[in-house]
């Protein structure tokens, strides 16, 4: 199967300027002194010293020498165009165009050189992602933690002393009977009567008996 070959405007358009534009520099170096071959190596110098030129300009925006030589080889083939447009008559041309046709040659060797040698400034370095660092583990060593203060406890406040009852009176009747009760208990048992034994003989609450022991030690 054979693929069609589809002609491409935008080619065609370039081939038929540059072969134009190609003839007027010939004819412009033919005019300006230069026959032969010599006439035919003029516009083939333009032409590679504008690509080269531009080529440099895609790599390099910003690189002032290319935009020099651009310009230059640019406006060396748009003037022989002009030229041989019929404002020049090329049957007399002007001694300082024969000259600049003449140097032309070393002009463009020194562009041509310049462009292929010159360091070419990088463009701006898109940022990498540089590879994260491996995590290294590690171990925390917690100190230790202090032993808690121990707690000091107040103490506990002394029991309020108990208000004092006071002794209940003792009628001094009753006291003359106990007398009489404790003389006899000494009498028989030879010993002082206490507390018990005198409120069971009298049959009166312990208080009052123990009021009554004290009266009569």
């Amino acid at each position: 199967m054979t693929a069609k070959v589809r002609p491409d405007a935008v080619l065609v358009q370039a081939v038929i300027a540059g072969a134009l534009s190609f003839a007027h520099l010939h004819d412009l170096a033919e005019a300006a002194g230069q026959s032969g071959w010599k006439a035919w190596a003029y516009p083939v110098s333009v032409d590679l010293l504008l690509v080269a030129a531009w080529r440099r300009l895609r790599t390099a925006r910003r690189d002032r020498s290319a935009w020099t030589w651009f310009v230059i080889a640019l406006a060396a083939s748009l003037g022989a165009n002009i030229a041989t447009a019929g404002l020049l008559d090329l049957h007399h041309v002007p001694a300082w165009l024969r000259i600049l046709v003449a140097g032309w040659p070393a002009l463009a060797f020194l562009g041509g050189t310049l462009l292929v040698h010159s360091p070419t400034t990088p463009a701006l370095a898109q940022p990498v992602d540089e590879p994260a660092a491996p995590e290294v583990e590690t171990h925390r060593i917690e100190a230790p933690e202090p032993d808690p203060a121990p707690e000091i406890t107040a103490p506990d406040p002394a029991p309020a002393a108990l208000p004092k009852v006071p002794a209940p009176a003792v009628p001094p009747a009753l006291i003359d009977h106990a007398r009489k009760v404790a003389t006899d208990h000494r009498t028989r048992t030879g010993t002082d009567i206490d507390t018990a034994t005198l409120r069971a003989r009298l049959g009166i609450p312990e208080d009052l008996a123990g009021a009554i022991v004290a009266q009569l030690a």
